[in-house]
């Protein structure tokens, strides 16, 4: 078998589809070749043409699309162009021509197998059958809605002509399909071979009822609509899903496309030329006499050979296919069921063509071809599944939206939001954290008790190009540039330079000219911390360290400078409270000066030195957060513990009590403090942990190594 890339689609089918792009200016050729191959099956299937195989029998042409776009596809001016300049001649010779000559002849040989049972004249039984044919009301070429006992009943109408099908055609199926379960669970039963169980109803003088007719009745079904309105995240969703379960998976080719696309660079006059471009209105022209020529009583109950060549490569496709769904994951189900049956979808499909093409057999080219489109239909099912979850939705929603929006924003937008307070609730904190996830954040504030939401898309950042500006000058002429990490030492030890994590409008260093975005954030140590505790503190982080002119052994002055895992882009006030949540973070006390957006810090040829580890998370500190509020609470939470307690205990990591402790006692004993400063403190933080360790082990371990480590210390 051809490899899909290798396969063509149907010729006439993409002139007819060129034809459609064109006019309406919609480059998406799926949603027109699901279209176009709907109405195909459709005359195909009014003909009665079936497809003989050796190996399968008898299968009647049909087909079960879903075609899914959004506002603005040009459905309804596709649809027109097909119904009144493509299949009208078809349609009106077979209303006024066929389908009454072929329903009289077969209601006539009906009447002579029915009169001898009944003792009545043939003539008699076939004036009965008329009239029984009438009552049944008039042939629907097609109809939106219905129900499924009128839908027997037009069956009935179709049994006793022995020509004609079922069609069933719903626009904006997402408004209208909880109205039509009824209809769409008999079509369920009719899409393979036409079949369908009786009802059994009371006989009545007023409701008589008809004698079953054992026949087939082919039906076609196209739901259109806009993928929001269908898969809106509720009820109708959900029936939507359920129906995909009960068959339709298995059934229906799909087209899903979510946006229009057109030529943004065609201009006016190109456009004039293309609409009013005479040689599409000849291919539509075309199509319509082929189309009049199969309404010829002729083709009617056509028998297209599929013979062994193409059989066998119909079975390469099956076996394909059924591979395919068997690597598929266990929940899966709708997904390994859309697959395994994409041939019988194809061999349909595959008749559809041949009859276009009036072909007597099915050859491979339309078996590719068939192939072809059910690949890409299956594609487009994938897509549709696969599609954003309603709390995804409405993350990047407020990542694109670049404004503050409230819950009544939310629901105007976005249909699937609205709900009861605790739904939306639950939306926006699933929203959340996916956002958390994907490099979205999205940020809460109140005024005059209304919330606010706005969310933004973070970059992740690259290492290689980490935003900085520097000058020679304290205000003025602060180039912008974008340095690999491991070169900052360049600019931060040479002397006689400025440097800032921001650039500058006009490179002038002030507020109200810095622009938005860093992935740097700089701290001075100045006082308190050593430059040795600094280090082992934060020894799980990526780090710079530089120590600054006023540095003394006894005395430790320094710079640290972190990467962060995003670029943040805030504006003066929020950059402050973003610094000031990393400053209660952190485990030492550092230049809260430094909060400024347009801080500069001059260079020193001091010692420096590069820290690997993991990057800030920038998340954390970003106000109006839940990320930076989770922070902000384990903060609240160990109120009662020092800045260095707190961070031991929230970063210790994997570990033990006892390893927690050990670490404090190391800080202490690094920071110059006495044996005795050092016991008291380790006592009194062992007491304020959840489950504290017994004094006597205390003593025995932590204790005791304390003291090696200052007899140590000292001895140096």
């Amino acid at each position: 078998m051809k490899s899909f890339e290798d396969m063509d689609y149907f010729v006439p089918q993409e002139k007819l589809v060129k034809t459609l792009i064109q006019k309406t200016q919609n480059n998406n050729p799926l949603f027109f070749r699901i279209l176009t191959v709907y109405y195909f099956s459709k005359i195909a299937s009014m003909m009665r043409v079936n497809v003989k195989t050796m190996h399968q029998g008898t299968i009647p042409v049909n087909t079960y699309a879903i075609n899914l776009s959004v506002s603005g596809s040009g459905k309804g001016f596709s649809t027109n162009i097909l119904e009144e300049n493509v299949i009208h001649l078809f349609k009106e010779r077979f209303l006024s021509e066929t389908f009454p000559a072929l329903a009289l002849h077969n209601i006539h040989k009906e009447a002579i197998r029915r009169a001898p049972r009944r003792n009545m004249s043939t003539d008699e039984m076939e004036e009965k059958l008329i009239k029984e044919f009438e009552m049944l009301g008039p042939l629907l070429f097609s109809f939106d809605s219905g129900t499924s006992p009128a839908i027997k009943q037009m069956r009935q109408k179709l049994l006793m002509a022995g020509i004609g099908s079922i069609n069933l055609e719903i626009d904006e199926i997402g408004s209208n399909l909880v109205h039509n379960t009824d209809v769409l669970n008999s079509f369920l039963e009719l899409y393979d071979v036409g079949k369908i169980k009786a009802k059994l109803i009371k006989n009545t003088a007023e409701n008589l009822r008809s004698e079953e007719i054992d026949g087939k009745t082919p039906t076609n079904m196209m739901l259109y609509g806009t993928p929001s309105k269908l898969m809106n995240g509720g009820k109708t969703e959900e029936e939507y899903l359920s129906m995909l379960d009960t068959g339709y998976a298995r059934r229906c080719l799909f087209g899903y496309s979510t946006k229009v696309l057109t030529d943004i660079n065609v201009t006016p006059e190109d456009l004039y030329d293309m609409l009013t471009d005479s040689s599409s209105d000849t291919v539509l022209d075309d199509l319509a006499i082929s189309m009049h020529k199969l309404a010829d009583p002729i083709n009617f109950n056509s028998e297209l050979a599929l013979l062994k060549p193409e059989s066998l490569i119909l079975l390469e496709y099956k076996q394909l296919c059924e591979s395919r769904a068997r690597n598929m994951r266990e929940f899966e189900e709708i997904q390994k069921a859309e697959m395994s049956h994409r041939y019988f979808k194809a061999l349909k499909l595959a008749g559809a063509y041949a009859f276009i093409d009036s072909s007597s057999t099915v050859t491979s080219g339309h078996l590719y071809s068939a192939f072809k489109l059910v690949e890409d239909s299956g594609d487009a099912f994938g897509r549709m599944l696969n599609r954003p979850r309603t709390h995804e939705r409405v993350a990047i929603y407020l990542a694109d939206v670049r404004k503050e929006v409230t819950h009544v924003d939310l629901m105007e937008d976005l249909p699937f939001f609205r709900g009861g307070a605790a739904h939306r609730k639950d939306i926006m904190s699933q929203a959340i954290a996916w956002g958390y996830r994907n490099n979205i954040v999205i940020r809460t504030s109140y005024s005059d008790s209304i919330e606010f939401f706005k969310g933004e898309t973070m970059d992740e950042s690259d290492l290689s190009n980490l935003r900085i500006s520097y000058s020679t000058d304290i205000v003025n002429n602060y180039e912008p540039e974008y340095a690999p990490w491991d070169q900052l030492h360049h600019l931060v030890s040479s002397a006689d330079y400025h440097y800032a994590a921001h650039h500058f409008q006009d490179k002038y260093r002030t507020s109200d000219k810095a622009i938005p975005g860093f992935n740097l954030v700089i701290l001075d140590i100045d006082e308190g911390t050593s430059l040795k505790q600094a280090k082992m503190l934060l020894k799980d982080y990526k780090a710079f360290f530089a120590t600054t002119k006023r540095h003394t052994d006894e005395l430790n002055r320094f710079r640290i400078i972190m990467p962060l895992t995003h670029t943040v882009k805030l504006n003066t006030a929020l950059y402050s409270k973003f610094m000031t949540n990393l400053f209660e973070w952190l485990p030492f006390e550092t230049d809260r000066s430094t909060k400024d957006i347009a801080r500069k810090w001059e260079s020193f040829p001091g010692e420096h030195s590069y820290q690997e580890g993991k990057l800030l998370d920038a998340l954390m500190f970003i106000p109006d957060t839940n990320k930076q509020a989770e922070q902000r609470q384990k903060i609240m939470d160990h109120a009662s513990l020092s800045n260095l307690e707190r961070w031991l205990l929230l970063n210790a990591g994997v570990g033990s009590r006892s390893n927690t402790l050990i670490k404090y006692t190391y800080v202490l004993v690094d920071g110059g403090h006495t044996i005795e400063g050092i016991r008291n403190a380790v006592i009194a933080f062992n007491q304020k942990m959840d489950n504290p360790l017994p004094q006597e082990e205390l003593e025995k371990t932590i204790l005791t190594t304390a003291m090696s480590a200052v007899t140590k210390r000292d001895s140096e």
